[in-house]
């Protein structure tokens, strides 16, 4: 039988009957001793009766098992940008605007007069990229100019600081820029086996 606790207490039960029975001290496991008196076995029979039914029921459940505390989920983190649709995108800017070509030329040699009529068709076909793929909107909501308030807890990848910076936040400061934000990006799925570091293909005219 094994080393339970009903059955130490059976022990237990047992030594302090035996000793009262014969009327004598008992030395109990721990070294206690215990002293016979009149009504003794009636009151260890009472115990008996009021602390073994507790010990059996005890005995036969299981144990709880131990509560595990919930873990907290992580709070939800930006998913790393995809250097592929950023390199769509370009790809979208160099095929309708041809803005890599535009920005990879020398323009030193050429007179402003140039320069301004290929930018106006560049900025043209560019912005109709920009406004069919992305919708953009502004981070801080106000002219340019304006006094607006950075607060407590900002978010310093979507609003940048300059000037005489000291303190704490909330700061004041005038809005020199108000930021664009994407809230919607739509990209054309890419054919099967597309290479995604092409910006714009190589072409080749067959005779």
């Amino acid at each position: 039988m094994a080393d339970t606790p009903t059955r130490r207490a059976l022990v237990l039960i047992g030594l302090l009957l035996a000793g009262l029975a014969a009327g004598n001290y008992v030395l109990l496991p721990a070294g206690a001793a215990v002293v016979y008196f009149v009504g003794a076995p009636l009151v260890v029979a009472l115990l008996l009766l009021l602390i073994l039914p507790r010990l059996l029921t005890a005995e036969r459940e299981p144990p709880a098992p131990s509560a595990v505390p919930a873990e907290t989920p992580d709070p939800a983190r930006p998913s790393k940008p995809d250097s592929a649709a950023a390199v769509q995108l370009l790809s979208l800017l160099q095929r309708d605007g041809r803005l890599v070509d535009f920005l990879r030329e020398d323009i030193q040699s050429y007179d402003d007069a140039q320069i301004g009529a290929a930018v106006r068709t560049i900025h043209q076909a560019c912005r109709q990229v920009l406004t069919e793929h992305l919708q953009l909107e502004p981070v801080l909501s106000g002219r340019e100019g304006e006094e607006v308030t950075v607060p407590e807890g900002f978010d310093p990848s979507a609003i940048r600081l300059t000037g005489n910076l000291s303190g704490q936040p909330p700061f004041r400061g005038a809005l020199r820029h108000a930021g664009w934000r994407a809230s919607r990006v739509t990209l054309p799925d890419q054919p099967a086996g597309h290479d995604p570091r092409i910006v714009a293909p190589a072409e080749v005219e067959i005779a």
